[in-house]
């Protein structure tokens, strides 16, 4: 009889425990605890931006600069090379009062050099996402992400950083700017849905 009451509890136990971690999740993933951070020069990681948020709600930031870079892209190119050479900081426009308040924080960027652009380390190094979830997504060339998501994971030791999401873009050097519209939009939407289910963001 004993051993059947201490199974009995156990079992009640799990169950209990398993409903605190379904309620744990459920509270991460309500739309008002969920940060959408971008930075987008060409408006393609906008797009994407956006359609996360059409699926998984939040609030939307984009982050800007207190001196912007120069519409030459070359010349912004060359001044990208350098910062990430020196590890020169921008300093951000954007101020967000309220990171506390979030649990999930997508970060979204394109790939500059092959590299996370600068900006978006200021935003990595200027706030804590300690115990936050952290999803980053990314636009680029056609050459992929770089070494960007890994450095998400550098700078955010402290949080949970979920597998990330990466689509082709605008080529900015061929004077392709926004590409993310229209049937590519479309295409576009499907991938994020299917990223969101994958991670177990959405179902």
């Amino acid at each position: 009889m004993t051993n059947i009451l201490l199974a009995f509890f156990l079992f009640i136990s799990a169950c209990s425990s398993l409903q605190t971690k379904d309620t744990s999740r459920e509270a991460a993933l309500n739309s008002d605890k969920i940060l959408i951070v971008y930075l987008s020069r060409t408006n393609n990681t906008k797009a994407i931006a956006e359609i996360i948020q059409r699926n998984v709600g939040g609030t939307l930031v984009a982050l800007e600069l207190e001196k912007p870079y120069v519409e030459n892209y070359q010349q912004t190119v060359q001044q990208v090379v350098k910062e990430n050479e020196t590890g020169y900081l921008p300093s951000l426009k954007t101020k967000i009062d309220s990171i506390q308040n979030y649990n999930v924080v997508f970060v979204g960027f394109p790939t500059w050099d092959m590299k996370l652009p600068p900006p978006m380390k200021t935003f990595l190094h200027e706030y804590d996402l300690s115990g936050k979830t952290v999803i980053p997504f990314n636009t680029n060339a056609g050459y992929g992400v770089g070494s960007g998501f890994q450095t998400v994971k550098d700078l955010c030791k402290n949080s949970k950083v979920l597998e990330g999401f990466e689509i082709t873009g605008g080529i900015e050097r061929d004077g392709i700017k926004l590409a993310i519209k229209d049937e590519k939009a479309k295409e576009a939407e499907t991938k994020v849905r299917e990223w969101l289910q994958k991670i177990k963001v959405i179902k």
